[in-house]
């Protein structure tokens, strides 16, 4: 597939889709990245990640550097995993966006494209955020009442059930969480339901709740 096919194929993704070369300047900037971003094709092309975008990683560095192109390029033959990139929209505004990254060998140039695919993910963000700050307080709670509310359940938590309730309050996701164990979302649900069940609570959060209330995360 040449270049002008593989951008012909993407210009109907749903995901804003944008292309960089080894140099650095963006070179294809499809209609859903234009509603994502803001940033018109010709305000777009010509310029770098950093420039447009300068985005920033979940702990707060700058992740959009002027080398990072040539950098993924050299990783080419290993795996690159999407990540969460906070990015400056078109009016100034910040956004979270979810970032998967695909590296494309022109066989005619031999030349490397970095496609970038992202999706809008700031709902996302907003209510893991809110759940921080709920787990924050329940531990500023839970440390406040008498010992006794570490009693052990009904029915013991087992190893791994602890561990999933520890990273939930963290502030990680179910994705996450299931990726780091190497269990499916539908393990990952099941574990959830007995973990309910010997709490004798209804949801994660209640559940992530009481575990901080017992002492037991």
């Amino acid at each position: 597939m040449l270049e002008a096919e593989l951008f012909a194929f993407l210009a109907g993704a749903s995901d804003g889709v944008f292309a960089v070369r080894e140099s650095g300047e963006i070179c294809y900037w499809n209609r859903a990245a234009q509603e994502l971003f803001g940033y018109s094709e010709e305000e777009a092309l010509g310029k770098t990640c950093s420039q447009l975008l300068h985005g920033v990683g979940t702990l707060g560095t700058q992740v959009c550097l002027d080398r990072c192109v040539e950098l993924q390029c050299t990783l080419k033959p290993k795996d690159m995993p999407n990540f969460d990139l906070n990015v400056t929209m078109r009016d100034g505004e910040r956004k979270w966006v979810n970032i998967s990254t695909i590296p494309y060998l022109d066989r005619r140039t031999q030349k490397t494209l970095v496609i970038h695919l992202a999706r809008d993910i700031s709902e996302q963000k907003k209510r893991e955020e809110v759940f921080r700050k709920m787990i924050a307080i329940s531990h500023e709670v839970a440390s406040l009442e008498p010992t006794t509310n570490g009693a052990a359940p009904i029915t013991p938590l087992s190893p791994q059930e602890l561990e999933i309730l520890r990273m939930f309050a963290a502030g990680s996701d179910a994705p996450k969480i299931a990726k780091a164990l190497g269990i499916s979302p539908q393990t990952l649900r099941n574990h959830l339901h007995h973990i309910n069940k010997k709490l004798r609570t209804h949801n994660r959060l209640e559940a992530v709740t009481h575990a901080v209330h017992r002492h037991l995360i």
